[in-house]
């Protein structure tokens, strides 16, 4: 495909959700706009697909669940998209019995809680450190879709000194070993900052603890929840909202280079050379320089390990106080205490592939059947999807055969915790062949063009800046250095998940009036 004119107000590079997100809104308030895809569907990593040969279920293939994404935007845009809240948060299986967070039953979750560790302290502690959670949640949400509050207006704005220092200021692992005294309590906790993020409790660079804070402020309530019709819904009503505003979406385009002045650029692409007065671009920062010719910082690391399943029912638990459907409908962990994901990171850190991978499962499937045909919904089928931890990038570089030692070694965690072998309950395909599919940061960047597989393009950032900025795109945390040149993709300032906002905050960017 081409486009059809010469140029553009905008032209955005990369249909992911974000890039639509900022296609939608800059269409809508009159800019001509032209989304140019280098594949043959937008989306990006928020797509739904038939991943099994002759298998009728469409499968939020890389990633899963929405907590970013503002009500505001979905309803500016007008998107035909909804939600669901998952009750069960969390299960943990700990030998014979396991730890089950159940936000519908205060008794419920404080008797798990009891029965793990023998009593009620890390219960009372779980519920202040969340409150406290919840309201910096409640504070700091809403600021993700104005522009950028320096640091000490962030202060004031979360106006909680406790939970500044220990959110912003210290190494998190300090807060969760000072609340918390059970090891798997505080692995729980712990989880949260190492979503895509290969780090540990105590890395001074505070890594963890900006992963931590966007895992726990979204919507103001820190919720994930489940999409309905699966991820590749939100695409789609994102591209309704596009196209319905008069934005050009063309695929199979692949851009080559940017050029600008800093009041026009040029992007050549393979539909030809378009002008633009502004290019938002929805790729890492690193693919952003290599576009424009300038020198690359070091290629980010992903650092996680997908893994797709399809079942013809729920595994039994070692667990028997528990149902599976219980179980698995929250973030189902395994193998993720606090020393356990210590120990696997440093082995991962010296290159060893991890000796006890962890990792967490979702089921879609619990909590939204739509994404089954009703036939494989009323056999009982489910959806799991697996996200395993400190599996960098550089640990499948140099042998490809890595990637199935270490399939097979998470496959066995999650073993260890059923009552039976989760092959035991794997669907098959047309072909006969189970219905399994694993994905590595390498695999994230051939397919869907992440550098290094690295899922929110690069570190997370904290909200707030260091400078006064009179610069629009600065001012909205999605500059480049380059005037006209703008990022709208998980690499600005408050990108990272599946949320729109950069992609609301590099429209605004373009729409706020200039000095």
């Amino acid at each position: 495909m081409k486009p059809t004119r010469s140029s553009y107000d905008v032209v955005v590079v990369g249909g992911g959700h974000n890039g639509l997100v900022a296609a939608a809104y800059l269409a809508g308030a009159g800019r001509s706009v032209a989304v140019l895809e280098r594949q043959s569907a937008t989306g990006g990593a928020a797509v739904s697909a038939r991943v099994f040969a002759g298998v009728d279920a469409r499968l939020s293939r890389y990633s899963y669940l929405v907590s970013l994404l503002p009500r505001q935007i979905v309803e500016e845009l007008g998107l035909r998209f909804a939600t669901r809240r998952r009750r069960i948060s969390s299960y943990t299986p700990v030998g014979a019995g396991g730890l089950l967070v159940d936000t519908g039953s205060e008794e419920r979750t404080r008797a798990s809680f009891v029965g793990l560790t023998g009593s009620d302290r890390d219960f009372v502690a779980w519920q202040r450190f969340y409150a406290m959670t919840g309201r910096l949640a409640e504070r700091v949400f809403p600021t993700l879709t104005r522009p950028l509050p320096s640091r000490a207006e962030l202060r004031g704005v979360v106006d909680d000194e406790m939970a500044w220092e220990a959110l912003f200021e210290r190494p998190l692992g300090e807060i969760i070993e000072s609340e918390f005294a059970d090891d798997t309590v505080r692995g729980v906790v712990l989880t949260d900052a190492l979503i895509g993020t290969f780090t540990h409790a105590h890395d001074a660079s505070l890594r963890q603890n900006r992963c931590f804070l966007y895992h726990v402020v979204g919507g103001g309530t820190g919720d994930w929840d489940v999409p309905v019709g699966g991820m590749g819904a939100l695409t789609d009503a994102l591209v309704d909202a596009a196209r319905a505003a008069g934005a050009e979406i063309v695929t199979d385009c692949a851009v080559t280079s940017i050029e600008t002045d800093g009041r026009a650029a040029e992007v050549r692409c393979s539909g030809g050379v378009i002008g633009a007065r502004h290019v938002l671009v929805n790729a890492a920062p690193h693919e952003l320089a290599r576009l424009l010719g300038e020198p690359q910082e070091p290629k980010p690391e992903g650092a996680q390990l997908k893994v797709n399943m399809l079942l013809t029912r729920l595994p039994r638990l070692r667990d028997s106080s528990v149902d599976p459907r219980e179980a698995f409908a929250g973030t189902f962990h395994i193998g993720e205490s606090y020393a356990q994901l210590d120990r696997v990171y440093g082995e991962a850190a010296i290159g060893r592939i991890p000796s006890a991978p962890p990792s967490e499962i979702y089921c879609h499937t619990l909590t939204d059947p739509s994404i089954l045909s009703p036939e494989l919904a009323a056999q009982g089928a489910h959806t799991l999807t697996l996200f395993g931890l400190h599996t960098p990038a550089k640990l499948f570089a140099k042998d490809p055969a890595v990637k199935a030692e270490l399939v097979k070694a998470t496959m066995a965690q999650l073993d260890s915790v059923l009552a039976e072998p989760i092959g035991d309950c794997l669907a098959v395909d047309e072909n006969g062949e189970p219905c399994l599919e694993a994905k590595t940061p390498l695999d994230l960047e051939r397919e869907v063009g992440l550098p290094g597989g690295h899922i929110f393009h690069r570190d997370l950032a904290f909200p707030f800046r260091d400078d006064a900025e009179s610069d629009p795109a600065a001012r909205w945390g999605v500059s480049t250095g380059h005037r006209n040149v703008l990022l709208c993709g998980a690499g600005a300032v408050r990108g990272g998940g599946v949320s729109g906002i950069p992609g609301h905050n590099a429209a605004m960017a373009v729409l706020e009036p200039r000095p």
